[in-house]
């Protein structure tokens, strides 16, 4: 590593707010620890939890990096002590809890993978956030399986465009909801067998219309607030519910006697905060089941705008926009 430099340039949060509080400083250059590589950063995808960091309201893990960005993509330059999954020179793709808007970036080397097979690395930084998320919400916690029907709300988003896609790629109907024409013309092209302009329409009767009464099987839910009874009354009996986010709240009045009637399962987790090890699993799940699927060009990532590093505030201008279809990524 004695050719690399000293410092690097990195968007720093200068105090909560918005999005002018987003500022590139001078930071020294990460070392690599036991098992990690040091990553030139190409890209670096944009994601709602990016968001609410800089607004003051999701504080990075302890002992993480201060630096926002939960994935990127780059060049291997540098090895820790065991490390020797990759080389230098190897691209890769990765999921940190912070740091992925920098030019250079250090992560365990088992929650990096190799990029997908004709896959750019503008593209491979837009996966790691939504597709760990995906898998391990909609396919470890909920057990979607083919024939199975699925429901995912924000179909339009980074999380909707790669559950959309995964669940229809493993054998499931796909309904997705989206605020808009064009957006759900998107999730229709994406794969969904239904889109839900939830302006428009009520996405409880078109659900039952859709599944001719029985309801969902499974759920994937960032809305929360009224969208939790509207999803009881829209899940199959035995449906299972994840919560990944609470967008519109997460105190609201709930009747629960669905829950129990339909004997729902109505879970949640975060990805941020768990260890190396439960990433590591996903990660080779990915790399297992997925990794292929993307190669042959069933499963894309669809890529709203791009921005350069320095422009970072521009990018979450554009994602709070929430006219975005797709991912946005920072371009280093």
């Amino acid at each position: 590593m004695s050719d690399l430099p000293q410092s690097m340039t990195a968007i720093a949060i200068a105090h909560p707010g918005g999005p002018e509080v987003l500022t590139p400083e001078t930071r020294a250059l990460p070392r690599p620890e036991a098992h990690e590589i040091l990553i030139r950063v190409a890209a670096a995808g944009v994601n709602r939890p990016d968001v609410l960091q800089r607004q003051g309201f999701y504080a990075p893990p302890k002992g993480s990096s201060d630096i926002p960005g939960l994935e990127f993509a780059g060049e291997v330059v540098g090895l820790g002590a065991g490390a020797a999954r990759y080389r230098l020179g190897d691209q890769v793709t990765a999921l940190v809890a912070g740091g992925g808007y920098a030019e250079y970036a250090v992560v365990h080397e088992t929650n990096a993978l190799p990029i997908p097979v004709g896959l750019g690395l503008a593209a491979a930084a837009a996966i790691p956030e939504t597709f760990f998320t995906v898998w391990s919400n909609v396919f470890d916690r909920a057990r979607l399986a083919a024939g199975e029907s699925f429901l995912v709300h924000g179909g339009s988003s980074g999380i909707g465009v790669a559950a959309i896609q995964l669940a229809k790629a493993f054998g499931a109907r796909v309904i997705a909801t989206a605020g808009s024409a064009a957006k759900c013309a998107a999730c229709r092209d994406l794969g969904a067998d239904l889109a839900i302009d939830y302006h428009s329409m009520d996405f409880v009767q078109a659900v039952k219309d859709f599944t001719e009464g029985a309801g969902v099987d499974v759920i994937l839910d960032m809305v929360g607030g009224d969208y939790i009874e509207r999803n009881y009354q829209a899940a199959a009996v035995e449906g299972r519910i994840v919560q990944i986010a609470f967008l519109n709240g997460a105190r609201p009045p709930v009747d629960f006697t669905r829950l129990m009637l339909k004997r729902l399962t109505h879970t949640g987790s975060t990805l941020r905060i768990r260890d190396v090890g439960f990433k590591a699993a996903i990660a080779r799940a990915l790399e297992d089941k997925v990794w292929p699927l993307i190669a042959a060009g069933r499963i894309r990532v669809p890529i709203d705008s791009t921005f350069p590093l320095a422009a970072a505030a521009d990018a979450h201008r554009r994602m709070e926009t929430g006219a975005h279809i797709g991912k946005i990524v920072l371009t280093v």
